[in-house]
């Protein structure tokens, strides 16, 4: 049963949509099959992977509003190992038109029940608002990734994600953990960005991740012509930086993965 992992941010411009796109493509490069939720009305993770929204006629919207089959949504992308259930501008309405539906917040992880035993991993990337949308996806998730920024504001607004985060462990997924913060955009010849990351690991300790994805040009180049980083320029240094996050994510879920191998070995046919 594929592992949930929402990536979160309320924050704008943080590099969410970056991070879920290439952590995915990352650990599907590693042949660990996995799929992406891009759960963001503006579909930037459905054209990053090479799909135009435009095209898509079965999506995150329809899955959640449980008009269609979740398998019905997804698509495979150009990159090995990697599938997609794409996002529409549809999407955008749905807190508006769930309003009177019973146990709203739980929609999203009941329509990937159907999928989980097909991933290892399954990587979200939710809306930059702490709305119904967010609401899913962490209710729907094992853990959350935060992205955080290495500029002057990096922790505002992180206190009201944790808050939510808290209310979600409350009410709605008491199992929930914080994956790990990781920081982006992030400039070693500044000093403001060093003084951040020493903030940031004082403040979250051993959660923020070793590795630090860094400004690098080909990384901002990459979702203009529709492909994860890795796709675009595999010896650049988001490659290397995505590469290395993935790394550490496989570490910290050794154990998961191992217990996922006997599981899918106990159903393996006998020859």
């Amino acid at each position: 049963m594929g592992k949930i992992i929402a990536v979160a941010n309320q924050k704008g411009g943080v590099g969410k949509t970056t991070t879920a796109v290439n952590l995915a493509a990352s650990l599907a490069a590693m042949e660990h099959p996995t799929l992406l939720v891009d759960f963001d009305p503006q579909a930037n993770g459905t054209s990053g992977v090479g799909i135009d929204p435009r095209t898509v006629t079965s999506s995150s919207y329809e899955i959640l509003i449980g008009s269609i089959a979740t398998q019905d949504a997804v698509l495979e992308t150009e990159t090995p190992y990697l599938s997609l259930i794409p996002s529409h501008i549809n999407l955008v309405g749905a807190e508006i038109e769930m309003v009177e539906v019973t146990d709203r917040e739980r929609m999203l992880a009941k329509s990937l029940v159907s999928v989980r035993d097909n991933f290892d991993f399954i990587i979200i990337d939710c809306p930059p608002s702490l709305g119904l949308l967010t609401l899913n996806a962490l209710t729907a998730a094992d853990s959350v990734l935060i992205p955080v920024q290495a500029e002057y504001f990096a922790l505002e607004g992180l206190g009201q994600l944790l808050n939510t985060i808290k209310l979600v462990r409350q009410h709605l997924n008491p199992t929930l953990e914080i994956e790990g913060v990781v920081l982006t955009m992030f400039d070693s010849r500044l000093r403001l960005a060093n003084q951040v990351a020493s903030e940031v690991r004082r403040y979250f300790g051993e959660k923020v991740f070793q590795t630090i994805v860094q400004r690098n040009v080909r990384l901002s180049e990459a979702p203009s012509f529709g492909r994860p980083v890795l796709m675009y320029d595999a010896t650049s240094t988001g490659s290397r930086n995505y590469i290395g996050l993935a790394r550490e994510v496989l570490l910290a879920n050794q154990e998961y993965l191992e217990q996922l191998a006997t599981e899918s070995a106990g159903r393996d046919p006998v020859h």
